[in-house]
């Protein structure tokens, strides 16, 4: 593969996640008083159904763990997910949505889904490497 086109592909991605990011904390915080990343923990917290340690969520949302600890903590603060011990391991701590957290992100997904449409509208459809 040419070096030309991986470091362009890489501004590319790198250009599209700012103005993404952005945009995203711009909308959800104006329309819904959500941030990106609080978004992007709910939206982890729905697709898994059920509560989800917070380890196994701090490698899916590509947060550091402190960072995700102040996340998760607003939105405990804002009653959209709550905090549970372990039964088995008491070092271990889950998160769960809880039904405002729900009600939030069904309420927020339409912005996110149209902020993410509009700043990829003009994305190359991905080619599989082999």
């Amino acid at each position: 593969m040419d070096e030309e086109f991986v470091v362009g592909t890489w501004h590319y991605v790198l250009a599209k996640h700012a103005k993404a990011m952005c945009s995203l904390e711009r909308e959800l915080g104006e329309k819904h008083d959500l941030g990106a990343s609080e978004f992007e923990v709910l939206d982890r917290m729905i697709r898994h159904d059920d509560k989800l340690r917070v380890q196994a969520l701090c490698g899916e949302v590509h947060l550091s763990q402190s960072a995700l600890s102040r996340v998760i903590a607003r939105l405990e603060k804002a009653d959209l997910v709550t905090r549970l011990v372990c039964d088995v391991d008491r070092r271990g701590v889950f998160v769960m949505i809880t039904d405002e957290g729900r009600r939030r992100y069904a309420e927020a997904l339409p912005t996110h889904r149209a902020v993410l449409l509009e700043i990829f509208s003009d994305a190359p459809v991905p080619v599989p490497v082999s």
